[in-house]
Order: C-alpha cells, then structure tokens, then sequence
C-alpha cells in the first residue's frame, strides 16, 4: 500500500513538471480536482516538495521561471520527481541538494580556465542576466568599452562566460565572427527576444581553446628552446597548445604552437629572452627584433 502511495505521488509530481517545463501556469484547485487530492496537498507539493525549483507565483498560480522552460528532459522530469517524492524519508535531500542538481545544467554556461577569481562586484545582476541569456539561447545587445571609445553590439549570440587565468570574458558570435569580451567592459546589457541556434562544434572549440584568443584560423609557430629552461617547458605548457617536436643533443627544445593569435605567444618569448627563439616564420623574430631595438632606442 505505501508503495502504491508513493508511485501515486511520483507520478502526480511528474505531471505537474510536465506541466511546468511546457510554460503551463498551474492553479492549486484545478490540480486537486485534477489528481482527486485535497487542495492542502497539492500546496504542499507546490510550496514544499517543489521548494528547489525557480517556481514564481502570478494570480495565485506557479510556473517555472521562463530561462528553464523546456530544459528538463523526460529523464530528469523522472528523477526529479522521484527524489521529491521520498525526499520526507531521507534528510540528506535538503533544498539546497536538490537545487544543486536542478542548477548543474546552468554549469554549462561557464568555463573556468584557471583558479582565480576576478572581482565582479558591483556586476553580479549583469553576469547573471548573461547566464540567462546563455542557457535560454538568447541574443543580445550591449556597450562595449575599447580604448578608442565604446563600441555598440546589436545582436550577439553568447556561448560561455569564461575564465582565464582570474578574468572574465563573454565568449560569443558576433555575426559569423566568434569574439571574445571582457566582461568587465561590457555595459548597457540588453537580452533580445531573438534566439539562435546553438552549435556543438563551437562549444567543443571553446572548451579546446588555450587562451581567450578565438580564431578559426590559426598560424603554427616554431620555437627553439635553450637547455637552460628546457626543463620548465618539460613540466609544464607555458605556451598555448604547446607541442614538444624534439629534444636536442644539447639538452634543448624544438616546441611548435598553433595561435589564434600573436599574443599568445609574444609575450613568452620576450619573457624567456634570451633563452627561446622564434625559428619560424622567421618574420615573426624580424619583428619582435624590431620591436625590442625601438625601445631601448626610447629616451
């Protein structure tokens, strides 16, 4: 009998998520009519059971917050209505623990590529308002800070807030253009009511990418690597997509990199200075070269 009682409740809990994930707006009373329950027990479900869920009440009925709707799959409909259902016999399944797992596919709206932390505050509403946008599939619209002035973007698809190295950037396509944004620049947020599509191949390319600088096209550069820091470059890559293509005789490396960007590497190279040497393209070492002559010419 209390497993016939408890399969009842699971399955009107599943229903009434049904209902939720589809956008329905649910009232109390028709729903205890509807499952030949009390009015009392059907707010219990609602205000109890339902507790981890981001429900809103308008007019004396609940619906899921709009970012959610139609993100549960028959599976987690399942499971989330089984785990309310037997929540009252295991105490470990609290409302944050059962929040924790509705919140997981959130974790997909970001990436963390380090263990730092910039400080947002003061911008928490707006990294909010850009997860929402991300799990939602939303465009949006927004001012960007760039040292010549700020620039306007009308309607950009956003993929990932990432982190790098303790910063923050929107990774999103810009038209046809996959871009990165610091997210402390961006200013004047606007969620759009257009959607796009989401494409796997560009969320695999993020999760590959070593650095922030996003490019489908990217240039091999080879490096020569003296003994004497051969060993930091053994243990650890200090350069993006770093490749060891051989060992020298005399204890150094020969490390080849694809960059989406000069600056991906640059920097490095005048770091470990002068220890490391760019082989090819030779052009790239000409200019760097160049570089370094203007401005020990510098008063």
């Amino acid at each position: 009998m209390a497993t016939d009682n408890h399969d009842t409740l699971v399955y009107r809990l599943a229903q009434m998520l049904v209902k939720l994930n589809q956008g329905e707006k649910l009232d109390p009373r028709i729903l205890a009519d509807e499952f030949g329950v009390n009015l009392r027990t059907i707010q219990r479900d609602l205000n109890v059971r339902f507790a981890y869920l981001p429900l809103q009440k308008t007019d004396g009925r609940y619906h899921l917050d709009s970012i959610f709707l139609g993100q549960l799959s028959t599976k987690d409909i399942e499971r989330f209505a089984g785990l309310a259902g037997v929540r009252g016999l295991f105490p470990s399944l609290s409302d944050d623990f059962l929040r924790d797992i509705f919140d997981s596919r959130m974790q997909g709206a970001l990436l963390v590529k380090g263990h730092n932390y910039e400080n947002i505050a003061g911008k928490e509403q707006l990294f909010r308002e850009l997860e929402k946008a991300i799990i939602g599939r939303r465009q949006v619209a927004f001012d960007y800070a760039k040292p010549e002035g700020s620039k306007s973007y009308a309607a950009v698809s956003p993929y990932k807030l990432i982190n790098n190295k303790g910063i923050w950037y929107l990774a999103a396509l810009d038209g046809e253009k996959l871009k990165s944004f610091s997210f402390t620049k961006i200013e004047q947020l606007k969620t759009l009511e257009s959607s796009f599509s989401w494409e796997a191949r560009i969320d695999t390319q993020l999760a590959e990418e070593d650095g922030i600088w996003l490019s489908e096209g990217k240039q091999e550069v080879v490096l020569k690597i003296s003994r004497e820091v051969a060993g930091y470059f053994k243990r650890r890559q200090l350069i993006a997509n770093q490749v060891i293509e051989k060992e020298l005789e005399d204890g150094g490396l020969i490390i080849s990199a694809r960059v989406g960007h000069l600056n991906q590497i640059l920097p490095i190279v005048r770091y470990w200075i002068p220890n490391i040497r760019i082989v090819s393209p030779e052009s790239l070492q000409a200019e760097m070269e160049k570089g370094l002559t203007d401005y020990l010419k510098r008063n």
